[in-house]
């Protein structure tokens, strides 16, 4: 295991005890050959055997200068209406129809027992980002339906498992619509209701506003630290302020007009467990915030590899921070299996917390023992697949193929063994090399490489069942598109949640 240590220089971190990893295309076996041939030139043989190579490999089409095919409307469409908006136009209907019976009086039990409808939105919405649940039913999942149910069921249990936020957000507006129409009734009611339950519910109602709006994709993605404090935080405020809405509630009596201090009342009404439900979903991955030591290779000003105790399982994902609360941001992880000595975090320099980390790389930081699943981690209901990703997208990507001998990488990048560094070079020259790795230097190429036919060329060879894509949102479309378009399976990282 090459040991981990601050490099200074970016010219230094290369291979220097490890042999270097040629670069290969998919389907070319004459340049595999002389790659491998190449694998002696740290003794000094073969060396013009593998410029051979380089040259065959440069010669290869390196980009697509056509234009892009226009794709059909069906297929535009089957793009666009994702399961997530499924699942979040299916709630918002559903809710939608319940309310307008509810306006109109026709249905009389919601107008009674609003609560139940606001909170039991809210806490669904919360179940389904809570990592424990999310655990749980990839676990389920990849127990019962592995590899051998037919292959729509396994596609439609990973569609239906990475699109979960469909649920969150639909639930989380269609609570908020909700509660707009409590407080709308209190405010007819305002005769037979107290001043204090009034502000509690507009003071709900502000705060469960301002955390659904911090959270609307454009914010989320372009501006990372404002979601986290407002969704958060002000989350929190709304927590806070829901039970003080329920208790409040519950605890005036509209027909006296007077206080009933009866605790035993409150806990019996639903609102209550409801809130309490709410609150441990909330609370649970907190009690799993743990400062670790970690050790940090900067191979390149571009990355950072992190490294931290102990193995993981694939196709999980990792948050980290500086501080306890604050700022946490999620990588992908990358290690050989659960009984390793260490995981490490591919952390592409592009904001000011990657860039500090390679700046003033830390000895300690604040993470969640309990990692989340990605998409990569129902990989194992699969016989076969296809990685791809780009970059430092490796990193949600790398693991998925070290402990799964049926999954093939192709890995689009620049100079990838002098950015990435030894430590993540040798885990794909120890594991991976030479028979299930495409790995595409596009500097060493003089471009980018038409990646669906490097896509279909290793779909077809490697008779794979799925395609996992992890690149920037311009790509991952793309890629998308293209195999939608040649009817391949594939999955692609998630931009509207």
């Amino acid at each position: 295991m090459p040991r981990i240590e601050l490099v200074e220089d970016p010219e230094k971190g290369t291979l220097d005890t490890l042999t270097p990893l040629p670069v290969l295309p998919v389907s070319s076996k004459a340049v595999i050959q002389d790659a491998a041939d190449g694998l002696a030139v740290q003794s000094g043989v073969n060396e013009k055997r593998v410029e051979l190579a380089l040259a065959k490999a440069k010669r290869d089409p390196s980009s697509s200068n056509k234009p892009r095919r226009k794709l059909s409307r069906w297929i535009r469409m089957q793009l666009w209406y994702t399961t997530y908006r499924k699942f979040f136009s299916f709630i918002i209907a559903l809710n939608g129809v319940g309310l307008l019976l509810a306006i109109l009086d026709v249905w009389k039990y919601p107008r009674q027992y609003t609560g139940a409808f606001i909170l039991g939105n809210l806490i669904f919405a919360i179940l389904m980002r809570n990592e424990v649940f999310g655990r749980l039913l990839y676990w389920f999942v990849i127990t019962c339906f592995a590899k051998w149910p037919p292959l729509w069921f396994r596609l439609t249990c990973t569609d239906i498992l990475q699109n979960l936020g469909g649920i969150h957000s639909g639930c989380a507006a269609s609570g908020f619509a909700w509660l707009i129409f409590r407080v709308t009734l209190i405010f007819i009611d305002h005769k037979d209701n107290h001043d204090a339950v009034l502000i509690a519910g507009v003071v709900t109602n502000i705060a469960v506003s301002i955390s659904i709006a911090s959270a609307f994709p454009w914010v989320r993605n372009t501006h990372h630290n404002i979601f986290e404090r407002h969704h958060r935080f002000i989350g929190w405020v709304g927590l806070l302020s829901t039970w003080i809405f329920v208790v409040l509630g519950d605890s005036y009596d509209l027909n006296t007009h007077s206080w009933n201090p009866d605790g035993i009342h409150v806990i019996r009404q639903q609102d209550f467990w409801y809130v309490f439900g709410m609150t441990i979903l909330i609370l649970i991955p907190w009690f799993t915030v743990r400062e670790v030591q970690v050790d940090i290779e900067v191979p390149s000003p571009k990355v950072a590899i992190l490294r931290f105790e102990r193995g993981m399982q694939q196709g999980l994902l990792s948050r980290i921070s500086r501080s306890s609360i604050m700022e946490y941001h999620a990588f992908g992880i990358v290690s050989e299996g659960p009984h390793a000595k260490y995981h490490y975090l591919i952390c592409g320099v592009q904001g000011d917390f990657t860039r500090s980390l390679v700046n003033e790389p830390p000895t300690h930081l604040w993470t969640r023992q309990l990692k989340f699943a990605g998409v990569s981690h129902s990989s194992t209901v699969y016989k076969r697949g296809i990685r791809v990703c780009t970059g430092t997208g490796l990193g949600a990507s790398l693991s998925t193929c070290l402990q799964n001998p049926d999954w093939y990488l192709i890995w689009i990048g620049s100079e990838q063994e002098k950015t990435f560094g030894p430590t993540i070079s040798g885990l794909i020259y120890r594991h991976l090399w030479p028979d299930r790795v495409c790995l595409w230097d596009s500097k060493a190429r003089g471009g980018r490489p038409d990646v669906m036919k490097l896509i279909k060329d290793a779909y077809h060879s490697w008779n794979a069942e799925v395609v996992l894509i992890t690149s920037n949102w311009q790509g991952d479309r793309e890629l998308i598109e293209g195999c939608k378009e040649a009817g391949i399976p594939a999955f692609g990282t998630l931009w509207d949640f």
